[in-house]
């Protein structure tokens, strides 16, 4: 691993030539806090570099400790604005973003979390609080007034000193509180007490509700200059915040009536496996598609994300092969085991799914994972790549999987609908409609699935426009690893991992859930 002087040099060679922002750096100290990765892993893990210009940075490096006459520069040394050619030059980004000078000095070392959320002089915190099997009000400790953040230089960076380790966010405690009780979801919003979800039912707690200024300014800690005028012009913001010595949460922070609100969900710190989501060993089979349109839908908040990140890994580790993510933001970190793998964030490294995914054609990618199908263009764009040879692995938001089907066809304008239809019969290999439900001993939830297999049946059902018989296939295509979400519920609740009540609260048609075939007449064969 490199040395903290290394790393403080190479991040001010990636600023001098445009390569990384400030905050883009910021963001991989803080991935280095959790991974021990040196700075260059990070920035490539990010996204930020590519390992071509990692290689080429290195060699900048190292030609600079070369011309001084030493092995490394100390913290803070200047960069000089005119660095020796070296053999293999750094070129300037397609779009470069502005940096500060090359004279600004990187932290040399990793930034030390302040040792307390309340005001200065107030009692050490409390050992964490054992997580409670029952959600009843647990008192959660709230965040102090924080000072408003610092000003910004002219060009939009922080003016805070380099050598200022960065403080550890007041909200740190209060999602170290959520995750000691087991929630998935931390909300923290002005003038409420703070709540979180817990198997999926929404806890509150005992407390004071947030002052909106204490509230809006604990915030701004832990969003970038970018972030924050984001925010500012739009009124709401999507990105993912590494907490140090906690994790990794997808964030959205939003203004509403009463101030500004934020809502954190937990990522896994590593890939997540088919078999820690509790989900089928037959899925694996889909990694094996090495073209084709594989969809993982379900409502908000049922898992899909997981769901997909599991399938990207399974084909990292057993494929050589060239992974592309798109996402919004980069919610689960993959690192290139058998793939290689890039990570992109729509805002930080493209402007749009769209927009990244047309690129993606051109960068020689044999699987594209999309977080989110959001409009026409890239559902066009997504059937396109995987009708050109290209393993397309993306989520919706549909509850079923003849739904998901309907919905992507419906998007497309009457003139288009019989090319579309071809299009998707002959691209599209499966759909994976999920929920999750809760356990019967309430210690977590279990997914119930609905899967749907592109056989030629489903194909010519499809290019046909006769989605509504795909449920006659669901039922009688257990052969081909099909069945429908009302059959994953009944055998749930057949072996008792859920309740027959949680099973009918899910199920598509309660009034025919778990009731047993019709008898068979003698002479007159199965109604």
């Amino acid at each position: 691993m490199s040395s903290s002087v290394d790393d403080a040099l190479l991040g001010r060679l990636a600023l001098h030539y445009k390569l990384a922002t400030e905050d883009q750096l910021q963001a991989a100290r803080r991935h280095q806090e959790t991974t021990g990765n040196d700075l260059g892993a990070a920035l490539l893990a990010l996204g930020v570099l590519t390992p071509q210009r990692l290689a080429q940075l290195e060699a900048a490096r190292a030609e600079v400790q070369k011309r001084q006459g030493a092995p490394s520069l100390a913290p803070g040394t200047p960069v000089a604005t005119a660095p020796a050619p070296v053999p293999t030059a750094v070129p300037s980004p397609a779009s470069p973003v502005a940096a500060p000078p090359p004279s600004v000095a990187i932290p040399a070392a990793p930034p030390a979390p302040l040792p307390a959320l309340e005001p200065a002089g107030a009692n050490p915190p409390p050992p964490r609080p054992a997580p409670t099997p029952a959600p009843a009000p647990t008192p959660v400790p709230a965040p102090a007034p924080v000072p408003a953040p610092p000003p910004k230089t002219p060009g939009g960076e922080t003016a805070a000193p380099a050598s200022e380790p960065r403080a550890k966010a007041r909200l740190d405690r209060i999602l170290e509180f959520g995750l000691n009780q087991g929630a998935s979801d931390i909300h923290f919003h002005s003038g409420a007490p703070i709540r979180y979800r817990r198997h999926g039912q929404m806890v509150e707690t005992e407390g004071q509700s947030a002052d909106p200024k204490m509230a809006a300014a604990a915030i701004a800690e832990i969003l970038s200059p970018t972030e924050r005028e984001v925010l500012e012009s739009t009124g709401q913001v999507d990105l993912a915040y590494d907490a140090p010595g906690l994790g990794r949460f997808r964030t959205n922070v939003y203004r509403q009536a009463r101030g500004t609100d934020a809502v954190f969900r937990a990522i896994s710190a590593k890939p997540p496996t088919l078999e820690s989501l509790g989900l089928p060993a037959s899925l694996a089979k889909l990694a094996d598609y090495h073209q084709g349109l594989v969809l993982v839908t379900g409502p908000a908040g049922c898992g899909k994300s997981a769901t997909l990140a599991a399938l990207v890994h399974q084909i990292n580790g057993s494929r050589r092969d060239h992974i592309i993510t798109i996402e919004d933001p980069i919610e689960v970190l993959h690192p290139s085991l058998s793939c290689i793998v890039n990570q992109r964030q729509v805002g930080n490294h493209t402007q749009s799914f769209s927009r990244a995914l047309r690129a993606a054609l051109r960068e020689d990618p044999d699987v594209i994972a999309i977080g989110e199908l959001r409009d026409l263009e890239t559902i066009s764009l997504a059937i396109t790549a995987a009708e050109t040879g290209h393993l397309v692995l993306a989520t919706l938001h549909t509850s079923s999987a003849i739904r998901t089907i309907n919905r992507i066809l419906g998007v497309f304008p009457p003139n288009q609908q019989e090319q579309i239809r071809t299009m998707l019969s002959e691209s599209l290999r499966a759909v994976i409609s999920q929920r999750l439900v809760a356990r019967a001993d309430g210690t977590g939830r279990v997914p119930a699935l609905e899967i749907l297999i592109a056989t030629k049946a489903v194909g010519n059902l499809i290019r046909e426009n006769k989605t509504f018989q795909l449920k006659s296939v669901l039922q009688t295509g257990s052969t081909h690893g099909m069945f429908l979400l009302d059959a994953s519920l009944a055998e749930l609740v057949k072996s008792g991992v859920i309740t027959k009540e949680e099973g009918l609260r899910h199920a598509e048609d309660p009034a025919k859930f778990m009731l047993p075939p019709p008898p068979i007449v003698p002479g007159e064969g199965p109604r």
